[in-house]
């Protein structure tokens, strides 16, 4: 969900993977095939090419791996787009696009359909940290907004929390409303929504 102009995807040699990568690939895979609770680091280890301590090195358990793979998988859904436009309506449409991009995500559906007290662990019970890593982008993006008139006054880590949260009611519920309202209309809404609750206020109201 970042605003910034960065064309490091498109351009420049690709960097050769970390052992880091390597094992969240190889999590990635694991997490397809048979979901978070049938997902072993023994069989991360051996899909990874790499040993059992080097992934107990770097994570304890496979949730912890699970964590960190959902933060590197959404960071490479949000969008980056130009420094050109209103602040908020590049905001909007990086929120509603990426939260398209993460409820079609095939890891997200997986996690969903076999292991969806993963969620209500990293989005009902706390924070986990790849939402706090769409906060602190929330934060800055808001506050860039203030400071060119396209987003009304107010704390940005507040207005960051609401606006995740609305995002992330609309990823969660898609498809309990999917017979009533189609994902893509949702997230039209959603824009229209975030777009609002963005919008500078009429002088003389709350």
């Amino acid at each position: 969900m970042s605003i910034r102009n960065d064309d490091s995807r498109t351009t420049g040699p690709r960097e050769a993977p970390t052992i880091e990568d390597q094992i969240l690939d190889a999590a990635y895979t694991c997490m397809l095939d048979f979901g978070l609770r049938r997902t072993t680091l023994a069989e991360v280890a051996r899909r990874a090419g790499v040993s059992r301590p080097t992934v107990y090195r770097r994570w304890p358990d496979t949730r912890a791996i699970v964590a960190d793979l959902l933060t590197r998988e959404i960071r490479r859904l949000a969008p980056e787009s130009s420094g050109t436009g209103p602040t908020r309506q590049r905001l909007v449409h990086a929120v509603v696009t990426t939260a398209g991009a993460i409820g079609a995500h095939p890891l997200f559906e997986k996690i969903v359909n076999t292991d969806p007290e993963v969620l209500t662990t990293y989005i009902v019970d706390r924070l986990g940290t790849s939402q706090r890593m769409l906060l602190d982008t929330l934060t800055a993006g808001i506050g860039e907004g203030q400071r060119d008139g396209s987003i009304r006054p107010g704390d940005p880590r507040r207005i960051a929390v609401m606006v995740l949260l609305t995002a992330q009611s609309v990823v969660q519920s898609a498809r309990a409303v999917a017979d009533t309202a189609p994902r893509d209309d949702m997230l039209t809404e959603l824009g229209y929504a975030v777009d609002a609750y963005l919008a500078p206020n009429p002088e003389g109201t709350p």
